[in-house]
């Protein structure tokens, strides 16, 4: 009873923050649409902070004073600035998500210390949860959500490696800071080429290969439907339907032609050129910020400690904005990427030492 209470004063808590949260967001949209549905969704989470609060009193417990995590929404406001919609609607399907199966989890082992009336009212808030995510997944692919990705991942990439390439010849060249800047500055372009030029081939590939099965699966619709059946079936068992039902279903989505071939091969909604830039765009972003110091200060072990400062605080702006659209911890991720990016760094430094030993290149 006493960890059934406690999990209730938690969703209480969760709900009241994020009626609060959408009713935040509600006032800083510009998009008509969705800044209605922000005010519905804060209505319902509304009402379902009340189902908590008035569950806790019938139970017996100690209803919490709710709170709202001011950095959570001041964040989710900043990514919706830097970042756009789609971020933003990244984070709240993650989010939603995470409530469904909270409260599946906690129907499923407490439904028998539950009214009838309890259930019911729980059932209607978890299918209020997942309309809530099935909103948020269709904002995602309306505002190319996917692109936010590309960017964080492409900054952090150029953070860490150029990171480690301007510390290692910080030690090589340590009267020579602007040739440092200028390596690293070189290194950054060739790596943002590189890594705009493999997104492009990935997403454009990926294109192909389904545009490849579509038209092998358009050729079996109209030279063998028999083969459809087969090929729809065996997807159907492999997902655990038992084989009788999968025959009889698979005979009918056989007949649905252009809404099968979707089911069976999604169309990729990536464009290959936006995904490529957004790569190679925020690399040199990331690029920018451990090479910028090496151009204004009068020797590298002198700027080293600058590089160090800017590109540390960069990986933990980037960890925290990756932390909000996956729901991890953001101390956690902030920690792991911060100690793991200089950790390169010092080890690329040491080896940048014993190039300088061995091969004497400084005086150069």
């Amino acid at each position: 009873m006493d960890e059934m209470l406690k999990l209730a004063r938690d969703f209480y808590k969760d709900e009241y923050a994020d009626s609060v949260l959408y009713a935040q967001l509600a006032k800083v949209e510009k998009d008509q649409r969705i800044k209605e549905e922000f005010l519905r969704l804060s209505s319902i989470e509304s009402k379902h902070a009340r189902f908590w609060h008035d569950f806790i009193k019938r139970h017996g417990g100690e209803v919490p004073k709710p709170s709202v995590k001011r950095f959570t929404v001041f964040g989710v406001k900043l990514l919706r600035k830097l970042l756009g919609p789609g971020s933003v609607a990244s984070l709240l399907e993650m989010g939603e998500n995470s409530a469904i199966q909270k409260y599946f989890k906690y129907l499923t082992a407490y439904a028998n210390n539950l009214s009838e009336e309890e259930l019911e009212e729980l059932r209607a808030v978890i299918l209020d949860e997942i309309e809530h995510e099935k909103f948020f997944y269709e904002s995602k692919k309306r505002f190319h959500a996917e692109n936010v990705r590309d960017f964080v991942l492409g900054m952090n990439d150029g953070l860490v490696e150029i990171l480690g390439a301007v510390t290692g010849l910080s030690a090589v060249y340590p009267n020579s800071p602007k040739l440092v800047g200028i390596s690293g500055l070189i290194v950054g372009v060739a790596g943002a080429l590189s890594m705009g030029i493999g997104a492009f081939i990935s997403v454009r590939s990926q294109r192909q290969v389904n545009e490849s099965i579509r038209g092998r699966m358009e050729v079996l619709f109209r030279v063998s439907p028999e083969k459809i059946v087969e090929e729809i079936k065996g997807r159907l068992v492999e997902g655990g339907v038992p084989e009788e039902i999968a025959e009889k279903t698979a005979r009918e989505l056989a007949s649905k032609g252009e809404a099968v071939m979707k089911l069976l091969v999604p169309e990729s909604e990536e464009n290959e050129l936006r995904s490529a830039l957004y790569t190679g765009l925020a690399y040199l972003l990331g690029v920018a910020f451990p090479v910028t110091p090496y151009f204004l200060a009068s020797s590298s072990l002198v700027a080293l400690p600058f590089s160090i400062l800017l590109a540390g605080s960069a990986l933990a702006i980037v960890a925290t904005l990756i932390s909000l659209l996956s729901g991890i911890s953001v101390k956690k991720k902030v920690a792991e990427m911060v100690v793991t990016g200089l950790g390169a760094a010092f080890l690329s430094y040491l080896f940048g030492r014993l190039m300088e030993a061995l091969f004497h290149v400084s005086a150069l």
